[in-house]
């Protein structure tokens, strides 16, 4: 059956429609139906990619209008498929779809070879101009062709010379489209940008805000932003001129792109006031990394001309949704918490950065971790950490195997503190690199002094944990200096990694992993069972210890199948063949259970507690001669039963 439109006359444009939904093509169709008479096209129709191939098989299209969101064969791919053919390779095609704003759609489109992007609600007008120009462009194109096959019968040397005219005409055509299109990009993105620093203006920056609420309320979840203002801008620009002004703001927007990830959106509002919209899981807590990342890079003096400039910010952070319901409730809170911010540096008349949340508790928690990392710092100047030990003993003879070292605090205000209740209020990693190095330092050289003598603990490894939450690549090095300065044998020293550290990256880690079993560093996993670490992750490793968990060790001998759980364990350590630990044995039912199940080591109150290394020594002493002393008097009762047996 002959198609319908193989009796239209060849010399007539082309316009094809493709959309899945009748009444966005009916509604499409309409906008066109009267300047396709006027104009002279006509319009094709398709309500699917593939029946869009079909068409562009038989026809040659002066444009072509394509929805994004089609199901089976979406826009992108029709648009590849279309352009992967040599016939329709060339043929402008114009995107439709209805996510405003998304600046992935867009780069995608033209990526696939897209002339032009438009969103819908369509304007009608706006839809016949684009077209109209695509038409046009058809018409002298086909006028071309039609000249050119005149051309042909001419004598050959009027037909060259014609031909360079009509080819002249056509380039000069080609580039004032393309001088249109090109017009047109400049237009929109001087729509959607600041002129004077590039970054996303007030306009755009709604439009990002209300994605960002809608893909909220979907997803149940909350997002952050940030409200900047500099401190002192009106006194600069009149102190060294606008100039100076204007460049200090495109230095301002230039460390503030570095200072964020590149999936969060950096924008100018106007003068020196400036906002950063993150998206993520945490957004209380990463909202409060980059802002403490933009004061830092604030606080380095702006080089202009000949000029050092000294400035900081006041910024304040509101929380979506339970500090706005809306995008522009969510930038009033934001505003008023930088006001906050600022009025606060006046009455300290701090020159750092003022940092301060619209909601209250989350500003109380996050001065809290300000106070910690302050504290923390004077703490390593002042000689205020120091190293307990804990003994882990074997289950079969009571020796000691290894030495667990734990981080204490010597707060002069609090008295002590373990690790765990205050590292993770500290935010610096750069401060808790530096703990960690002194714990690296202290427990290789008291690891060496064990060694250097006829302690019971020479031949014991000493156990570490780090307070960084993940490990970085001048670890090993660092490590392994350490050792080979102590002259530290391999198996000497055992490196606890905590479990939820080895379920997120796996592969991450391995190559730093390899390093320090390379090196003769033992590995151990901490508090096994709380964080869901892949098994095959554990085998493909190959770490020596599990340690179990305390909670599961304080449940054996309950009905809710404790002691199965440690059981369980046991055996999935012998699978990956690694030794067991178990962590938190505090009475003598719990050490008879893990015997019982094949436990190879224990740590624990029933043992000892931590201990600093002289007192640790004294105390293993103790136990030595209380172990004497109890098998002399098992000796003897042994010896006195023997005088009453009959001959």
């Amino acid at each position: 059956m002959q198609h319908p439109l193989d009796d239209a006359p060849v010399h007539t444009p082309k316009v094809l429609l493709v959309n899945d939904d009748p009444a966005s093509l009916l509604a499409l169709e309409s906008m066109l139906t009267g300047d396709a008479g006027r104009l002279g096209y006509e319009l094709v129709k398709a309500s699917s990619g593939a029946a869009a191939l079909r068409h562009v098989l038989r026809h040659d299209f002066a444009v072509i209008l394509l929805d994004i969101d089609m199901p089976d064969m979406d826009g992108f791919d029709a648009a590849a498929a279309i352009h992967s053919h040599p016939r329709s390779g060339a043929v402008p095609i114009i995107f439709v779809t209805a996510h405003y704003g998304d600046e992935l759609h867009r780069l995608r489109a033209y990526q696939q070879g897209a002339v032009d992007y438009l969103f819908t609600p369509l304007i009608p007008q706006v839809v016949q101009a684009k077209v109209a120009v695509f038409v046009e462009l058809s018409k002298k194109t086909i006028q071309l062709r039609e000249q050119a096959e005149a051309l042909q019968r001419l004598n050959q040397d009027l037909q060259v010379q014609r031909l360079r005219d009509l080819e002249q005409a056509n380039r000069e055509l080609e580039l004032e489209v393309a001088e249109r299109k090109g017009a047109e990009l400049r237009a929109h993105e001087l729509s959607i940008r600041d002129v004077l620093t590039g970054l996303v203006n007030r306009r755009s920056l709604i439009e990002h805000l209300e994605h960002a609420v809608a893909s909220a309320d979907r997803r149940h979840s909350e997002f952050a932003l940030l409200f900047l203002d500099l401190d002192k801008f009106k006194q600069i620009n009149d102190s060294f001129g606008h100039d100076v002004g204007d460049e200090l703001l495109r230095q301002v927007a230039a460390r503030l792109s570095a200072a964020v990830r590149a999936a969060d959106v950096v924008a100018r509002l106007g003068g020196d006031e400036f906002v950063v919209l993150i998206e993520s899981k945490d957004s209380a807590g990463n909202a409060a990394r980059v802002a403490r990342k933009i004061a830092s890079a604030h606080a380095r003096p702006f080089a202009i001309a000949s000029h050092r400039i000294h400035t900081s910010t006041s910024i304040g952070i509101a929380i979506y949704p339970q500090d706005g319901g809306n995008a522009r409730a969510l930038m009033k809170s934001a505003d008023l918490a930088m006001y906050q911010a600022k009025a606060e540096r006046g009455k300290s008349g701090s020159q750092g950065a003022q940092i301060r949340f619209f909601h209250a508790e989350m500003n109380a928690r996050e001065q809290e971790r300000e106070q910690w990392t302050t504290e923390l710092r004077h703490a390593l100047i002042g000689g205020q950490l120091s190293l307990l030990y804990q003994p882990v003993l074997d289950l079969a003879d009571e020796r000691v195997r290894a030495v667990e070292a734990q981080v204490v605090w010597r707060h002069p205000r609090l008295g002590p503190i373990d690790a765990a209740s205050f590292v993770p209020g500290v935010q610096d990693r750069g401060l808790l690199e530096r703990m960690d190095a002194w714990t690296i330092a202290n427990a290789c050289a008291q690891a060496a002094q064990w060694r250097a003598g006829s302690s019971p603990l020479a031949t014991a490894s000493v156990a570490l944990n780090l307070a960084t939450p993940a490990l970085g690549a001048d670890l090993p090095p660092r490590l392994l200096a350490e050792m080979r300065k102590h002259h530290l044998p391999p198996g000497s020293i055992t490196l606890e990694l905590d479990e939820a550290l080895l379920a997120a990256s796996p592969q991450g880690i391995e190559p730093l992993l390899r390093q320090l079993q390379a090196g003769g560093v033992l590995l151990a996993l901490d508090n096994f069972g709380h964080a869901g670490s892949s098994l095959a992750a554990c085998k493909k490793l190959g770490l020596d210890i599990l340690k179990i968990d305390r909670r599961f060790v304080r449940n054996i001998g309950d009905n809710a199948g404790g002691t199965d759980l440690v059981a369980a364990i046991v055996h999935l350590a012998r699978a990956i063949a690694a030794r067991v630990c178990a962590i938190g044995v505090d009475r003598p039912d719990q050490l008879a259970v893990l015997a019982s199940l094949g436990c190879d080591h224990y740590q624990g109150q029933l043992c000892c507690a931590p201990l600093p290394a002289p007192h640790l020594l004294d105390n293993l002493a103790g136990r030595a001669a209380d172990a004497s002393e109890q098998t002399a008097a098992n000796a003897g009762v042994h010896r006195d039963a023997g005088a009453h047996l009959p001959e």
